[in-house]
């Protein structure tokens, strides 16, 4: 299951079905899960956890050191959740003292070839970066998310749950949940009802945040103005994920 020319440090911890690739590196402190496949020419560096079913592409550099200047050594995490997908070229940093220290990446993601995690960024669940996707640091990207090829995120930006970003996009403020957005810089075009409508929300929600949406970018309110009037409309759980992704935005929202 590990081939030959492959280098594994006696402090990493792999499970028995673990497959490691010719001339792929696992570091110290590297504790990867059942099932995974580590393909050739890939290094894993700890402290780095990866779930089970984790399958790693050649060349990929999965918890390296940061590049963020004030990084000095410190033991640092990265950690992965179960059956996630990272093509060829991929490199995810871990994390800084200076912020959580820690990246995350949650569940069931396919990161594409070329795909850049910076340090301290958070993952959710069930996400596609599509190839070339930037994530500067402290980036956090909610579940069921799409990044269109060479799209690149601001550090300490949010992306919304749900959220769609076209291919090229450059995004520098906070993209709400369940919108789809396009443009250098990014602008946003509407909801991204195609991805509601394929992954089951019902006809009332979909129609609640049509209505929510409205009354965030066509209605002439203030965000918080909106705010009050969407939530004054709809108890819909749906609508509160909407309002807080707009609530908790440090950088302004996608326009």
């Amino acid at each position: 299951m590990i081939h030959p020319t492959a280098l594994i440090d006696p402090s990493a911890q792999l499970a028995d079905d673990v497959e490691v690739g010719p001339y792929s590196i696992i570091g110290p402190k590297v504790v990867i899960g059942a099932g995974s496949v580590i393909g050739p020419h890939v290094v894993v560096k700890g402290p780095t956890t990866l779930g089970a079913r984790t399958r790693i592409f050649q060349f990929a550099s999965v918890g390296e050191d940061c590049q963020d200047k004030k990084y000095a050594g410190e033991p640092t995490r990265l950690v992965m959740g179960d059956d996630n997908v990272i093509r060829e070229g991929v490199t995810i940093h871990r994390g800084t003292v200076q912020d959580r220290g820690e990246t995350t990446v949650g569940s069931r993601n396919l990161l594409m070839a070329y795909v850049h995690v910076g340090h301290d960024c958070v993952i959710g669940n069930d996400c596609i970066l599509a190839n070339q996707v930037t994530l500067a640091g402290h980036v956090n990207v909610g579940d069921c998310a799409i990044l269109g090829g060479l799209a690149a995120v601001h550090q300490f930006c949010h992306f919304g749950e749900h959220a769609m970003a076209g291919g090229g996009s450059i995004i520098t403020k906070d993209t709400p949940a369940y919108t789809m957005i396009n443009g250098n810089p990014a602008q946003v075009h509407g909801l991204n009802l195609v991805g509601l409508k394929r992954r089951g929300f019902s006809r009332e929600a979909i129609k609640a945040l049509t209505d929510a949406y409205k009354l965030l970018y066509r209605q002439g309110l203030t965000v918080e103005q909106a705010l009050v009037e969407m939530r004054k409309r709809y108890e819909l759980p749906e609508v509160e994920r909407f309002a807080a992704s707009i609530e908790c935005s440090t950088r302004g929202i996608v326009r």
